[in-house]
């Protein structure tokens, strides 16, 4: 699956040959290959990381990397392995769940409360009610699956039937994901002007000390993401030396758990865009920015003028890194969504589904890890390219479309004799310890899973803990 993906990346066909793999086996059960997909997704990082480093200190050739199953493991699972001041997070909302309808199963997410408002309010449960999930579970048990989800949808909440994979495979939104690569990573225009300021990561050497090798030192990022995807890949370029500020806006409110996970190695802004100072200000770090990574719905940020085409106009050799739920393309284009609803929609929960047939999932966010470290990837291998021959790059990912990469994988034979599930998770968190680390943070003392991604001579943690969401000014460091 490395492979694959690093071809599609355009990097150099021998470097996944060059990757150490370590590390126990069976971390992460599943009935899809979904250890592979982790490990080449985590790989296709490093070896980018490696390729950018080689090229900005003249080595004759790149760092050695290492792909550790516990390490990735750990780190797909951060998630379940946090904790703030001792105590766990538990990320699942109580109306974020399966629900059986009446001729087959629905998947909800609600863990914002904008989302739950308005998953409520489309099924008529008034918010006072005294037991809202009683409510929804009857709402949807009287109703086709695919009704409830339109209802959902339509209300701007979020929804999905559950469908098996040759159901997914027959979907408009399925065929066209399925059409479509894994990634895509293209270039735009001719070399650009050179801008005032410090060089862009792959532009010059890298900046000599006794600290750890960081490849994407000087690269500025502009994080326009949530959720899990999209700040993961930030956060593993901001722990491969880049200065990565995440914008939010002040009207979206964020999940203060999610924020700890993925909040390591950047700094977080509040500007709102209808704002005319904060587009101004927004604009500012814009000539300054050398990536910019954005995690919405396509098209939902084209009214601010923050399209991969408007922002390439204005910044021709800029890298533009795109993440989202459905892919480009096809009816869904427009839709929410997040990795459980991804799952269920194309068949994954289907193959998970327990005895009882009540749908299953993967054991931990695949689909959105994995798409975050291929993201990474993505933008390093763009810097890359972008020394050598200049122009602006453009990445497109999407959860759906590593779904279908993910189930077109050869999947693992069942063991015959599978390991309680009390003993898979005791053998997991024993080899996740090496991997965790604490913080002392403005939030309290918080436990997290270290990095996974792993080359010679680079860093193992990140150098920035996480702050409070939205506390550091909008300005480069």
């Amino acid at each position: 699956m490395l492979g694959e993906a690093w071809t599609l990346l355009g990097g150099d066909p021998a470097a996944p040959y060059r990757v150490r793999w370590t590390g126990p086996e069976g971390l992460l059960p599943a009935r899809l290959p979904l250890a592979a997909l982790a490990g080449a997704a985590v790989g296709a990082a490093a070896l980018a990381a490696a390729e950018l480093a080689a090229l900005r200190t003249g080595a004759a050739g790149p760092p050695a990397v290492t792909v550790d199953s516990a390490a990735v493991a750990t780190a797909f699972a951060g998630e379940r392995h946090l904790r703030r001041d001792g105590e766990p997070w538990h990320a699942w909302a109580p109306l974020s769940r399966f629900w059986p309808a009446a001729d087959g199963w629905v998947r909800t997410h609600a863990n914002y409360p904008h989302h739950r408002e308005r998953l409520l309010a489309a099924l008529g449960v008034p918010d006072s009610a005294a037991d809202p999930a009683a409510a929804v579970a009857a709402a949807v048990a009287g109703r086709p699956a695919e009704e409830t989800a339109r209802l959902v949808t339509d209300a701007g909440g979020l929804a999905v039937a559950v469908r098996t994979p040759q159901e997914w495979a027959a979907h408009p939104q399925g065929a066209a994901a399925a059409a479509l690569p894994l990634l895509t990573l293209e270039r735009t225009g001719a070399a650009p002007a050179a801008r005032p300021g410090p060089p862009a990561a792959a532009d010059g050497p890298l900046p000599s000390g006794d600290g750890p090798l960081l490849p994407a030192a000087g690269l500025r990022v502009l994080d326009l993401t949530r959720v899990i995807a999209g700040p993961v890949g930030t956060r593993t370029l901001g722990l491969l030396g880049a200065d990565v500020l995440r914008i939010d806006s002040p009207r979206l409110p964020e999940i203060p758990e999610q924020h700890l996970e993925t909040g390591f190695g950047k700094r977080s802004a509040l500007l709102d865009l209808d704002r005319r100072t904060d587009r101004d200000r927004f604009e500012e770090l814009l000539g300054g920015a050398d990536a910019v990574v954005t995690g919405y719905r396509p098209g939902a940020l084209d009214r601010h003028g923050l399209s991969p085409e408007a922002l390439l106009e204005r910044r021709p050799g800029l890298t533009v890194a795109t993440v989202d739920a459905w892919g480009p393309v096809g009816p869904w284009v427009g839709r929410r969504g997040f990795d459980s609803l991804v799952q269920a929609a194309s068949g994954i929960a289907h193959l998970h589904a327990a005895a009882d047939g009540t749908p299953g999932a993967l054991p931990v966010q695949g689909l959105d890890h994995a798409t975050g470290y291929l993201l990474a990837a993505a933008v390093l291998r763009a810097r890359a390219d972008a020394a050598v021959d200049g122009g602006g790059r453009v990445a497109r990912l999407s959860l759906a479309r590593t779904a279908a990469w993910l189930l077109r994988q050869p999947r693992p034979e069942p063991s015959s004799a599978p390991a309680p599930a009390a003993s898979a998770a005791d053998a997991a968190e024993a080899a996740a310890a090496p991997y965790l680390a604490e913080a002392d943070t403005p939030m309290g003392r918080v436990r997290h899973a270290l990095p996974p991604v792993h080359l010679d001579g680079g860093p193992r943690d990140w150098r920035r803990p996480v702050g409070p969401w939205g506390a550091d000014p909008a300005a480069w460091a």
